[in-house]
Formats: structure tokens, sequence, C-alpha cells
């Protein structure tokens, strides 16, 4: 098995939803037994970062992510993920420089949608994720149109994984607000499917309940990662 590195930390509560995950998905392998992958984890500080990603320090973001990579390459991880979404702004810039292979939450949660016939799906998540074109630019090439929330709807959602999500706050009353956007964009925009676009959301939007796919890019990037940590290649 090849040994899977985690960037984590952005925030911490989705870095211990990963490794549950990765451990859930051995246990459904039968073939596994009790042989479960090495898991790395560099896990970084949340606030450090999202300061750097808020203030548009990219270059910042790049190196710090790049140095993460570097000591998960050098304490043996055969390759490597960000467990976050927002980071992803950089993905290719890191990918290009980092020691070890990456798997990109946005590419495969393309794949995931593509496999579902899908062309137009609504993507929740930090303002980052939300307004940049690095979610789209992956999609716009499979002919996949991406929906994001309005404008207020877009700084609620956000405001609550800042405030309660990122801290491990569940609520039901934001869990009902985040349903009744995804209804409206369903309504009004016509999704398919929705991404959650946020590590921290899967952790909210736990079950599908508006008639559509939810596609939690945390279990999607985890599910490909044991792949590959598998695979002879």
């Amino acid at each position: 098995m090849k040994k899977i590195g985690i960037v984590g930390g952005l925030g911490p509560e989705a870095t211990l939803y990963y490794y549950r995950v990765l451990i859930d998905l051995c246990h459904e392998n039968k073939d596994l037994g009790a042989n479960y992958p090495e898991i790395i984890i560099y896990s970084l500080n949340l606030e450090e970062c999202r300061q750097m990603m808020e203030l548009g320090n990219w270059g910042q973001l790049t190196t710090k992510l790049l140095a993460a990579l570097q000591s998960l390459y050098r304490a043996g991880a055969d390759f490597g993920l960000i467990a976050a979404n927002t980071p992803h702004m950089v993905f290719e810039d890191v990918e290009a420089k980092s020691l070890i292979p990456l798997l990109s939450i946005v590419e495969e949660t393309c794949n995931a949608i593509t496999e579902r016939g899908l062309s137009k799906v609504g993507l929740i998540g930090t303002l980052i994720t939300m307004q940049a074109n690095f979610y789209r630019d992956v999609f716009n090439k499979g002919n996949i149109s991406i929906v994001v929330p309005k404008e207020d709807e877009q700084a609620y959602i956000y405001n609550k994984i800042a405030s309660e999500l990122g801290l491990g706050i569940m609520l039901d009353e934001t869990r009902n607000n985040f349903l009744k956007i995804a209804q409206r964009m369903i309504d009004q925009e016509s999704i398919q499917g929705l991404i959650l676009g946020c590590t921290e959301i899967p952790l909210l939007l736990t079950k599908e309940e508006l008639g559509i796919p939810f596609f939690d890019t945390s279990k999607i990037h985890a599910q490909n990662a044991l792949k590959y940590c598998l695979s002879e290649t």
C-alpha cells in the first residue's frame, strides 16, 4: 500500500472527518481486514491560513502548503491531498512544485458528477470557493455548469462556516436554512445536484433530503485516496 499524506487543519473538524472516512472505508473493504493504510497528517494553523486566503496572499499560501507537503514527503508519504476546498485555488501551482503526486478534490468531484451524467449543479462553500473560478475551470472542461447561491445567501453560508461548522457546532436551524437555500436553487436555477464545497458542510448536511444528490467532496476525495493507495501504479 502507498502511504497517504494529508495536509489538514483547514479546518481540524474536516481533517477528523477524512480520517474517519478512510477508516470506515477500510472496514467496508472485506479484502483488507484490519490492514489499514499508513496515514500521515500535517495539520496547519487554520487562522494563519484563513488570513492568507481572505487577504489574497496566494503566494504565501502556496509556500505554506508546499512546506507541509515537503514534510509529508520526508515522513514517507507516497502521495498527498489537501483536506480543504478553498486552498485548491492554488492547486495547480502547488501540484507543479510538489515532491509527491497530489489528488485534487475538485477534479475527483468533477469525475463523480460526470459519472452521474449531470450537467448543472449547485456549489456551496466559503466565499472564495463560491466566487472564484477554480471549480468552474475544471467543470467547464466536462461541460458541467456551476450555479452558486445569491450574494446574501453566500454571506450567510460563509458566516455559519466560520462561526459554527469550523468549530464543530452543528445546529438544526443552520441545517434547515442551508436546505432552504438549496431548495431555492432547485426551484429557480434547476440544479440537478449540490456540491458540498467546504469540507465542514458534510458534517451538517449528513443526508440527501431534497430529491437531488449531494456531493460530499471530502468523502469523494478520501474514497479516491484509498483507491490510489491500493493501486499498483
